[in-house]
């Protein structure tokens, strides 16, 4: 019996739009376990929901389906990080959570027909609002059909943190890998035993450090698109052309850079002396006296409000205030009649 929208237990993998998810609380470990389970079953649940429009639109149904996959089991902000040894030295890639779903379409265009982790003797714990999760001897499994058929084992260190929610999704991914192993059915070589040339095909490596060439060049391509981030999304908000936004987000830096952090006015503390009680004759003329000195006092404030020219010029400061077309507005200048005003 098909499972249709109207099903409690119907989940569609196209987007938040279509699936609400049920609020649960389950060990770290079972979210991965979830994982696997929606990785492996990515080419039969886009078909079976739409099986005419998955031949048509092949490249938007799988876009789709990666963005909900994400929005599943990853957070809003949350960031993917990669580190291994190649060749040329030591590699570290950290990619936000908009780029996420392209990274992870991008091992299946490389040839994979399947992807699971293995998560073995991992450690947890319990924070406020979060839950890590620390495996030493984790192994990312890939089956590769093309250019032949291997088996990819990349082992590594997995260090996960969810959100301590209902919803428990992934806040950080980091993997470090050390080392990966191909593995290659005995009967393939037994099949080509007698041919030298495909033999040596075989004995070369298909990946890098278990990675395949598609997700290598995406993961150098997100070095330029991650900080092109903010334009996208300034484009998007402001509708601003690419050099505006540039402009703007330029200037928006300098400007942080530049302006001091503004510090806390304090005021003067006052002294006050604590009068002993005598005579009559004697409080009078001390309190006569205290009137003159709070009256002195009083003024002393105002008199120390005199600036110099080279003071003035240290009050002035540049605001930001970017139009339609990125123009910058001028400096303004402060006065001493507004910035010091007398508080009675």
């Amino acid at each position: 019996m098909s499972s249709t929208p109207h099903d409690p237990f119907y989940s569609s993998p196209f987007g938040p739009f279509y699936r609400r998810h049920t609020p649960y609380m389950v060990q770290p470990e079972y979210r991965i376990y979830e994982m696997n389970k929606r990785l492996q079953s990515r080419t039969e649940e886009i078909w079976t929901r739409h099986p005419g429009q998955y031949l048509e639109h092949k490249e938007d149904s799988d876009n789709l389906w990666w963005d909900a996959f994400a929005t599943e089991f990853f957070e809003d902000d949350a960031t993917l990080t990669l580190s291994f040894c190649l060749e040329d030295g030591p590699k570290r890639y950290t990619i936000g959570r908009t780029l996420i779903p392209r990274y992870f379409s991008t091992v299946f265009e490389g040839g994979v027909t399947d992807l699971y982790y293995i998560l073995k003797h991992s450690k947890e714990s319990y924070h406020n609002s979060s839950i890590t999760v620390d495996c030493d001897q984790c192994t990312m499994v890939t089956q590769h059909g093309k250019p032949m058929f291997t088996k990819v084992c990349t082992e590594g260190r997995l260090i996960l943190e969810f959100t301590f929610d209902d919803l428990m999704r992934i806040k950080t991914w980091h993997f470090t890998i050390r080392q990966y192993r191909e593995l290659v059915p005995r009967s393939i070589l037994a099949m080509h035993a007698q041919d030298p040339q495909v033999l040596e095909q075989l004995s070369k490596n298909i990946t890098r450090m278990g990675l395949t060439n598609f997700t290598l060049n995406y993961l150098r391509l997100c070095v330029i698109l991650e900080p092109m981030q903010e334009l996208m999304s300034r484009h998007k908000t402001y509708n601003l052309s690419p050099r505006d936004c540039l402009k703007t987000c330029l200037f928006q830096k300098w400007q942080r850079m530049v302006a001091p952090p503004a510090e806390p006015t304090r005021q003067p503390t006052t002294k006050r002396r604590k009068r002993k009680n005598s005579t009559s004759s004697t409080s009078n003329s001390s309190a006569g006296n205290n009137a003159n000195s709070t009256s002195s006092k009083k003024k002393t404030p105002a008199a120390n409000l005199s600036l110099s020219s080279q003071e003035l010029g240290a009050l002035q400061s540049c605001s930001l205030n970017p139009g339609r077309d990125g123009a910058l507005c001028h400096s303004t200048a402060v006065t001493p009649s507004v910035q010091f005003k007398e508080k009675h």
